[in-house]
C-alpha cells in the first residue's frame, strides 16, 4: 500500500499509489490509503493541490489504489510503459479509463510534474520496467528507490543503471528514500537467471504434466518459462486471470517475446499429452480460488494433475500465509503429485528485493545526506536506519504512516501528524470500521435470530428463535428451549405498557445473557416483535 507525498510550494506529487489485501477472512477485497490529507479542504491539508502521481514500477502495491485516487481528484499518472499497460488494465476494470490523464516515463528522460523535475532511473525488480526516481527539489535532489534489488543479468537486459546513481551521489543528493524490505537477510539475493536454470532442470527431469505456481507480476520470469518450454518442446498453458493479464501486457508492451503458438488455450489443455504442458499458475499464496488452489482440489474445469506430474512453487512463502500454503502442498501430495518448493530445491525462487548487503550498496552509490527508510515495518525501518548510520549518513530518520518529516538546508525534521488510515473497499465500495467490527463479531460469536410474537392482551404467545454459526440446533433441542424460556420470563418481568423497542430489548439481553451463561460466548442478536391482531 505504498504511497508517499512530497509537498513544496503548495503543490504535491504522490510516488506510488498501491493497494494491499486484508486477511482476516472478513470479506474486503483490497485496503487502499486514506486520501483525506490530500484534500484542498481539509482540516490539515498537505498541500494546496495535487500536480500529480508519479509511478515506480507496477506491482499492485504500487499502483492498485489510483482508480480509488482517480475517482476523487483529477491528476495525471506519469509510470514507465509495462506499468502503464497494468494502469489501464485496472482503470478500464473501474470505469475510470476514460477521463485519466496518462503518460509514459522513459529511464535517463527528465520531465516536470509542477515545481518538481524527475528523472527515472533503470533498477532491477521481480517485474519489468522498474525504477528509481531522482527529484529536483527547491531543496536538492531527492532519490527514491522503488522497489529495487541488484540482479547482473535480468533476462530483458535492462541492467541497473549503477552509473547514473552515482553520478548522482558524486554532485549530491539531499535525500534518499530506499526499500527497507528485506534488512534481515544478509549478502544479496541473487539473479533471476538462477532461477531459470533450476526450473529448466526440474522441467526436463518431470515425465508428466508440469504447472509452475508463481506471482503473475514476475515477467522476467515469464520470459525464462517460454524459453524452457521451447527446449523442451512443451506448450505454455496459462492457468489464472492474474497469469493473463500480465502475459497480455507485457507481450504488448514488448517485454515478452513468446514466439507465435507457444501458448495453448486452457480450455482445450485436456488435449495436449502430459509430457507436452507446462502450466503457469496463480494462487502462490494458498489463495482458495486462484488456479493452484483449484488443482490440488481437483475442481480446475481445464486440468487435473495427479500421479506423474509435477508442481512447483516457485514463489516465497509470505509470512503469515504458512497454513494455506502447507495445506495446499499437503492436498497435491495426497493427489500423487511431485511437489517442489524452495525447501526441496533452493533456486527456485529468489526474492525481487534487495539483502542487506545491496541496501548498503545503494546508501553508498547515493551517499544522502539525509535519509528516510521506507516500505517495512517499524522494525525493518529502524534497522535500516542503523545501516544508513553505520554508512556515515548523517541524518537519519524514521517515521510511520501519517506524519510529516520536512527537508531544509539538507536536515530533517519530524513534524505534526496529518490525516492517515486504511479503507477497505468491498464489491466497489468502501467498508467502515464499524461494519467490519460486526463481521468479526459474527465470525467469533455467531448471531441469533429472533422473533417474539405478542398476543392482543400483551402476552407472549411464541418466541421463534434461530441461529447460525452458535450450536448445531437439532442436537441441543434443550438450550434452545432454556433461552426461549429466558426471553419469556424477561418479558414477563418488564414494566407494562412496553413498546416494541423496550420489548426487543429485554429479549436480546436475556438471549445473551443466556447463551452467555450455557456457553460463554454472547452471540450477534436480533430481535424482531411481531403483535396478533
Amino acid at each position: 500500500m505504498n504511497c508517499l507525498a512530497l509537498e513544496q510550494r503548495g503543490e504535491a506529487i504522490l510516488v506510488d499509489c498501491g493497494v494491499t489485501f486484508d486477511d482476516r477472512g472478513l470479506g474486503v477485497d483490497v485496503v487502499h490509503p486514506a486520501f483525506e490529507a490530500l484534500e484542498p479542504g481539509a482540516s490539515t491539508p498537505f498541500a494546496e493541490r495535487i500536480a500529480g502521481v508519479v509511478v515506480t514500477h507496477g506491482h499492485e502495491d504500487h499502483i492498485g489504489a489510483l482508480p480509488y485516487l482517480l475517482r476523487r481528484f483529477d491528476v495525471p499518472v506519469w509510470a514507465p510503459p509495462y506499468a502503464l499497460g497494468l494502469i489501464r488494465e485496472r482503470l478500464g476494470e473501474h470505469e475510470v479509463l476514460a477521463h485519466a490523464r496518462l503518460y509514459e516515463t522513459k529511464p535517463r528522460e527528465r520531465f516536470h510534474v509542477g515545481s518538481f523535475a524527475i528523472e527515472p532511473i533503470r533498477v532491477t525488480h521481480s517485474i519489468a520496467d522498474a525504477t528509481a526516481l531522482a527529484i529536483t527539489t527547491d531543496e536538492g535532489v531527492v532519490v527514491h528507490s522503488g522497489d529495487f534489488k541488484f540482479d547482473p543479468a535480468p533476462p530483458d537486459g535492462e541492467t541497473f543503471d549503477v552509473e547514473r546513481l552515482r553520478d548522482l551521489g558524486d554532485a549530491g543528493v539531499s535525500l534518499l528514500f530506499s526499500d527497507s524490505t528485506n534488512i534481515d537477510s544478509e549478502g544479496e539475493s541473487g539473479g533471476e537467471s538462477g532461477v531459470g536454470d533450476m526450473l529448466e532442470r526440474l522441467v526436463l527431469e518431470a515425465e508428466g504434466a508440469v504447472v509452475i505456481a508463481m506471482f503473475a507480476s514476475n515477467v522476467h520470469r515469464l520470459r525464462l518459462l517460454g524459453e524452457i518450454a521451447q527446449r523442451s518442446g512443451r506448450k505454455i498453458v496459462l492457468l489464472g486471470r492474474g497469469v493473463g493479464t500480465h502475459a497480455r501486457v507485457a507481450r504488448a508492451t514488448g517485454y515478452l517475446p513468446w514466439p507465435d503458438g507457444i501458448v495453448h488455450p486452457d480450455t482445450l489443455a485436456r488435449e495436449l499429452p502430459r509430457s507436452k504442458i507446462l502450466a503457469i499458475a496463480t494462487g502462490s499464496q494458498g489463495e482458495s480460488r486462484a488456479a493452484l488452489a483449484r488443482l490440488a482440489r481437483g475442481d480446475h474445469p481445464s486440468l487435473e494433475v495427479g500421479p506423474g506430474d509435477t508442481v512447483v512453487l516457485s514463489a516465497r512463502t509470505i509470512p503469515g500465509n504458512e497454513p494455506e500454503v502447507h495445506a495446499l502442498l499437503g492436498m497435491l501430495l495426497r493427489r500423487g503429485c511431485n511437489v517442489r518448493t524452495r525447501l526441496t530445491d533452493r533456486g527456485v525462487h529468489v526474492s525481487g528485493h534487495a539483502y542487506r548487503q545491496e541496501q548498503r550498496r545503494m546508501l553508498d552509490l547515493v551517499r544522502p545526506r539525509a535519509f528516510v527508510p521506507v516500505h517495512g515495518t517499524l522494525h525493518h525501518l529502524t534497522r535500516h536506519a542503523a545501516l544508513a548510520r553505520e554508512a556515515g549518513v548523517e541524518h537519519v530518520t524514521v517515521v510511520e504512516n501519517g506524519r510529516i518529516v520536512e527537508l531544509e538546508a539538507g536536515r530533517l525534521t519530524v513534524g505534526p501528524r496529518t490525516v492517515s488510515g486504511r479503507v477497505h473497499v468491498w464489491s466497489g465500495r468502501e467498508v467502515k470500521q464499524e461494519t467490519l467490527r460486526e463481521r468479526t463479531q459474527l465470525a467469533e460469536d455467531g448471531v441469533a435470530l429472533c422473533t417474539v410474537v405478542i398476543d392482543a392482551r400483551g402476552g407472549v404467545t411464541d418466541v421463534q428463535l434461530s441461529t447460525r454459526g452458535v450450536l448445531e440446533e437439532s442436537a441441543h433441542p434443550v438450550e434452545l428451549e432454556d433461552v426461549r424460556a429466558e426471553v419469556r420470563r424477561s418479558i414477563a418481568a418488564a414494566a407494562v405498557p412496553a413498546g416494541d423497542a423496550a420489548l426487543e430489548e429485554h429479549a436480546r439481553h436475556a438471549i445473551r445473557r443466556a447463551f452467555q451463561r450455557a456457553r460463554g460466548r454472547k452471540p450477534v442478536t436480533i430481535v424482531h416483535v411481531r403483535r396478533e391482531r
